[in-house]
């Protein structure tokens, strides 16, 4: 399964997904995943979700990240107007979860040009997927002595402009796991 994201220029292709990372009051996260959970469907009437975990580590924890998709920039501003003007997920999701919120993050990103975005075969899922972490360091150290991936990484490094590595677990409501 390969289901990897690039950001920076790379708008060949109207659709797009972002990204979006809240770090929340280490005390508040579980009311704020439960409260999100009562409400996803508020939120999905607008546009697709593609995958939602908290942070498990690497970086900060006490985070939330999900992924939704938007088939151009016109479609994400007709959204983001219509949610404004959504008064039950401004009373019922919204005005409740501010003050949960210690900081926002969004970025947009794209996929890179050689990847299709598929749910795995299993219900685990990492935006590199992996059966475990574990499986991932084996696998990362593997591929380090595989002369193919070797020229993959050099050839696709002009669209890396940044890398963090998180390992993420997916909500129950997370259409990926």
């Amino acid at each position: 399964v390969c289901s990897s994201f690039a950001t920076g220029p790379r708008q060949n292709d109207g659709m797009f997904y972002e990204f979006r990372t809240y770090s929340l009051k280490p005390s508040k996260m579980n009311e704020f995943l439960e409260n999100f959970k009562k409400n996803v469907h508020l939120r999905t009437a607008h546009s697709e979700l593609v995958g939602y975990w908290s942070v498990e580590f690497g970086g900060r924890i006490n985070k939330v990240f999900h992924i939704w998709k938007y088939e151009n920039f016109a479609h994400r501003t007709a959204v983001r107007k219509a949610l404004a003007k959504d008064k039950e997920w401004q009373e019922q999701f919204l005005i409740p979860n501010l003050a949960l919120i210690d900081k926002q993050e969004s970025e947009i990103t794209y996929l890179v040009p050689w990847c299709k975005l598929e749910k795995p075969p299993k219900e685990v899922h990492v935006l590199w997927w992996n059966e475990s972490a574990d499986s991932r360091a084996a696998g990362r150290h593997q591929s380090h002595e595989d002369p193919r991936v070797v020229a993959a990484v050099r050839e696709s490094v002009n669209y890396l402009v940044s890398q963090q590595n998180m390992l993420l677990t997916p909500a129950s409501f997370s259409p990926l796991k």
